[in-house]
């Protein structure tokens, strides 16, 4: 699946930053930041919800790529110069003003991860437990997304002896190794730690408030009447003929209405 792929696989965003096709496809970023299974894996998933994006809205053709790192993502936006994103909401809060982003919808799906983040042990018994130890996360590249929007008052990563990890899984699996006191995790995570060995050893600490998870955003590349007309079209991507390849991609629904919050939480973000 794109948004919640089966297995766990190291990262593989080859060819970033390759020079963009010589056609008219419109180009869509898919930025899952800390999201499982490699990216070379979901493209194909990525490939059939473009073709149905580039129907509804009338394209020529739709060029979609995903990544789980917004540091290999970088080389790729330059080049391709999105329309149009599917973002995690650090990525879209990290990008903003750079690329001129603004909200024109949500993403619905379960399985996302980044609606609520959470720190686990098998030792600590809350939050002051882990504060001065160790600390294993994936999620940790944006230090001032997890202070400010993530963990507001309640913490900072100075707080802790950050490891940072490149996977989710061997996030969790630091804690039950005993390699790591604590750990950093998302919802996702929590959901897949119950099938680790081990996993029912671990218990959660503290917890975050509920986030947007994926928002659906258009970059400063498309034009007013292409913007306002994805807006419009976007619930008709998973609907009809489209519901198959929103359901092979672990997306429910897209909604043409930004999440609630996110000027607050831009704000924060900004300090």
């Amino acid at each position: 699946m794109l948004i919640a792929p089966p297995a766990e696989a190291a990262p593989a965003e080859a060819d970033a930053a390759a020079a963009a096709p010589a056609d008219d496809a419109v180009p869509v970023l898919v930025l899952r930041v800390g999201g499982t299974g490699s990216a070379s894996s979901a493209q194909s998933y990525i490939d059939a919800l473009m073709d149905v994006a580039a129907r509804v809205n009338g394209w020529a053709g739709a060029r979609g790529k995903y990544f789980t790192s917004m540091k290999l993502a970088k080389g790729w936006v330059a080049a391709e110069k999105p329309h149009f994103g599917i973002l995690s909401l650090v990525a879209y809060l990290s990008m903003r003003k750079k690329h001129g982003l603004s909200p024109v919808g949500t993403v619905q799906a379960a399985a996302a991860g980044g609606k609520q983040f959470y720190l686990i042990s098998s030792n600590a018994i809350d939050l002051a437990g882990c504060k001065g130890k160790t600390l294993a996360t994936n999620l940790g590249g944006d230090a001032k997304f997890i202070d400010a929007v993530v963990a507001g008052d309640a913490f900072s990563l100075t707080d802790f002896e950050v490891e940072h990890t490149r996977r989710p899984v061997q996030t969790i699996k630091k804690v039950i190794r005993g390699e790591a006191e604590c750990a950093l995790i998302d919802d996702a995570q929590i959901g897949a730690m119950s099938k680790l060995e081990g996993g029912d050893a671990l218990q959660t600490v503290w917890f975050s408030p509920k986030l947007p998870s994926l928002i659906v955003t258009r970059f400063a590349n498309a034009d007013d009447a292409e913007a306002k007309a994805f807006a419009e079209n976007l619930p008709k991507i998973c609907a009809g003929e489209g519901a198959k390849a929103c359901g092979a991609a672990g997306i429910d629904a897209l909604e043409a209405a930004p999440a609630d919050g996110l000027d607050a939480l831009a704000a924060k973000y900004d300090g």
